[in-house]
C-alpha cells in the first residue's frame, strides 16, 4: 500500500503530490486559527446566554443563537476549507476563497450593533 493511500482523508491525499511541509503546515495553522475562531464564538454564544443583560430575554437568545451558529459553521467551514486549500496545493491549482470570512464578520456587526443599540439606549434612560 503506498504512503497516499494509509493517509486519512483520502478525498485530499489520494490527489497530486506532496506540496512543499511549508505550505502544509501553513495551511494546518490556518485551519486551527479557524478552529479557534468557532470555539470563541461558541463561547461568545454561551456568556450571552448566561449574562444578565438589559435586553428583552427573546432578543438576547436569538443573539446568542446567531453567535452558535456562526461558530459552528465556522469550525465546520475550517474543516472543509483545509481539505480545499490542501488538495489545491497538491494539485498545483489555484487556492480557494474563503467563505468563512463573511459568516464571522455578519455574526459579530450584527450582535455588537444589537449590544451597541441596547448600550446606548440604557444610558440614555
Amino acid at each position: 500500500m503506498s504512503e497516499s493511500r494509509r493517509r486519512w482523508p483520502r478525498q485530499v491525499y489520494d490527489h497530486g503530490s506532496d506540496p512543499d511541509p511549508r505550505f502544509s503546515l501553513a495551511n494546518e495553522r490556518t485551519f486551527l486559527a479557524w478552529a479557534r475562531t468557532g470555539l470563541a464564538l461558541l463561547a461568545g454564544a454561551a456568556a450571552l446566554d448566561a449574562l444578565d443583560l438589559p435586553l428583552h430575554h427573546v432578543v438576547q437568545s436569538l443573539l446568542a443563537a446567531l453567535l452558535a451558529l456562526a461558530g459552528m459553521l465556522t469550525a465546520g467551514s475550517a474543516w472543509w476549507n483545509w481539505a480545499r486549500t490542501e488538495r489545491a496545493m497538491r494539485e498545483d491549482a489555484a487556492l480557494p476563497g474563503n467563505p468563512a470570512m463573511v459568516v464571522v464578520v455578519a455574526a459579530a456587526g450584527v450582535v455588537g450593533l444589537v449590544l451597541g443599540i441596547a448600550s446606548i439606549t440604557r444610558a440614555l434612560t
